[in-house]
């Protein structure tokens, strides 16, 4: 069981940031500032998106809530209300930074766009998050991660390597957009601690994704006129995939010729290291789904556990595949604090993701876990009218 910490750490502490937004993309980033060190103060309705779902004890604390809402305190505030709009007003005057990911006709109407803030606070750095950027012909449409697959072309790249347009079972379009999100914070903030000027930073999440995906998989349309197709030729193999061992998964990635030769040996076809497709130089592209099919045939031979020694041996990339509902027992996620049990002050114990993340002067810490719609309330306003006086 790991303690929480009670005490502000890391790199960004000192700096204030609020927290305008609702489901993942805009919640994770501010978590990851939150872990950081900084001072993250979510201003939200009991309504958000976020806390709809399965909860164990208290309505509203879901698994994903629990995930993107640590190192928080929360605000409940109606910003439909004079009273509350007004307040929340005073705590962005107080902050670093506001990222939100409210549609830009809500921000207008709500007096939240960035020239109504800026007006009062020009040294914020706004992060405006939306699924597609304001200048275009999409700016109003609604967007979820599904949608943003779609537009980028990840659901192509799925559909050009299985044959059929899957959505990725997970999703990236938020998540990396959140991170892109947190860096771009950062590197306002430079530029606001060297010049004093605030700005407006947005985060298509659409645009996002497609630079994303398009540093391996322009591929041939890099060049005008083209050399090739699009598409990362290996990541679009059949056969490129993790292969079964004699007793689970594994990831086992020959990646030049010594490496199928020593791969083919290990599991007991010597006959086969003496291929021509394995005793060049390199391999050749033409070559590599015929040897993707000779490794999946060959892995069952030993166990993942041999295999990796095997692998270690000759340098051969390997990684055993890690199984989600054995995580918490993985000794490498073990040792490494990527999954902590954590007593929660309303929701007894839960599971907590580690801070992947290592500073040598400055690290991170868990200093408090995702907090009950509105608790902080009281204490957050109080701290605002006493430093009014």
């Amino acid at each position: 069981m790991t303690d929480i910490k009670d005490t502000v750490a890391g790199p960004l502490e000192g700096v204030r940031v609020i927290d305008l937004s609702t489901v993942v993309m805009g919640p994770y980033a501010a978590q990851i500032l939150g872990d950081l060190g900084a001072d993250v103060i979510k201003i939200e309705s009991p309504a958000d998106t976020v806390r709809v779902g399965h909860y164990r004890t208290t309505p509203g604390m879901t698994p994903l809530n629990l995930n993107v809402n640590r190192n928080k305190r929360s605000v409940a505030l109606n910003l439909k209300e004079e009273t509350d709009r007004e307040r929340a007003l005073r705590l962005i005057d107080t902050a670093d930074v506001l990222i939100t990911n409210m549609r830009p006709g809500a921000l207008h109407r709500l007096g939240l766009s960035y020239d109504d803030i800026a007006a009062r606070n020009p040294g914020l750095v706004y992060a405006h998050a939306q699924g597609f950027r304001s200048d275009s012909d999409r700016a109003g449409n609604a967007a979820y991660d599904e949608t943003v697959q779609a537009a980028s072309g990840l659901v192509d790249i799925a559909d050009r390597a299985l044959g059929e347009p899957v959505y990725l079972p997970t999703i990236i379009g938020d998540k990396v957009s959140s991170l892109t999100i947190a860096y771009s914070v950062l590197a306002a903030l430079l530029h606001r601690n060297r010049t004093g000027q605030g700005q407006l930073v947005e985060i298509p999440m659409t645009d996002t994704l497609i630079a994303f995906n398009l540093v391996e998989h322009l591929a041939g349309h890099t060049h005008v006129p083209e050399t090739g197709p699009t598409g990362f030729a290996l990541s679009m193999l059949k056969g490129h995939k993790a292969v079964r061992t004699k007793d689970g998964l594994a990831c086992v990635m020959p990646y030049n010729p010594q490496n199928y030769r020593d791969f083919l040996t290990a599991a007991g076809r010597p006959d086969l290291a003496e291929d021509p497709r394995v005793n060049g130089d390199a391999i050749d592209s033409a070559d590599h789904e015929d040897l993707a099919a000779l490794l999946e045939a060959c892995a069952p031979a030993l166990t993942t556990e041999e295999w990796a020694e095997v692998c270690a041996k000759h340098s051969i990339p390997m990684a055993p595949v890690l199984e989600l509902d054995r995580a918490h027992d993985d000794p490498y996620v073990r040792d490494g604090h990527l999954l902590d049990t954590v007593e929660h002050p309303s929701e007894g114990t839960v599971r907590t993701i580690g801070i992947p993340l290592r500073f040598s002067a400055t690290p991170g810490s868990i200093r408090r876990l995702a907090p009950v719609a509105g608790q902080d309330t009281e204490d957050v306003l109080a701290e605002l009218d006493a430093a009014a006086r």
